[in-house]
């Protein structure tokens, strides 16, 4: 697929199929997020993959969305925090922005290999960071289900072009 199919063809899948992912693919979508580039290339994230059937419960406390779990693998991005970039002009310590590119490479590597995906920041911080035993210094920042879709993408109305450019 090239990258306008790519970027057209994605949407955020609210149903998959009960069908194993192939580990190429799975690697393939894990690999696109070394890819992604970070501040100053500290790569301060993990992506801990989730498998769906042994930890059912668990997630459907972080998330309760029936189709969240329906997927083989619900993938979550984590920022590092102590060891990302910090801006030293006002102290912004730009984790969250680095493990959100992170997941963008992961859900567009996935459309590219025909699986599904979608974006959910709407979690319970508290009971994710309990499955993943995660330290102080580590922030789950996004999650999202990775598997075939059975799902249509709805109606989503985007804005025009000159409703958000800005030129000075």
């Amino acid at each position: 697929m090239d990258f306008d199919e790519v970027i057209n063809k994605r949407y955020s899948v609210r149903g998959y199929l009960d069908k194993e992912v192939e580990k190429e693919k799975l690697d393939y979508v894990l690999k696109a997020a070394t890819l992604a580039p970070t501040g100053v290339n500290y790569q301060p994230f993990k992506v801990y993959v989730i498998d769906t059937k042994k930890n059912k419960d668990a997630l459907s406390e972080i998330y309760s969305a029936k189709w969240f779990t329906q997927a083989p693998y619900v993938l979550c991005v984590v920022a590092e925090t102590d060891e990302s970039w910090v801006r030293k002009w006002d102290n912004k310590n730009i984790s969250d922005i680095d493990a959100t590119i992170v997941m963008d490479h992961i859900i567009l590597a996935a459309t590219n290999v025909g699986l599904g995906t979608c974006y959910i920041a709407a979690f319970k911080p508290d009971k994710a960071r309990e499955l993943l035993q995660l330290k102080d210094s580590e922030e789950p920042v996004l999650f999202t289900p990775l598997g075939y879709g059975d799902a249509e993408p709805r109606d989503t109305p985007r804005k025009e072009i000159d409703e958000f450019t800005v030129y000075l």
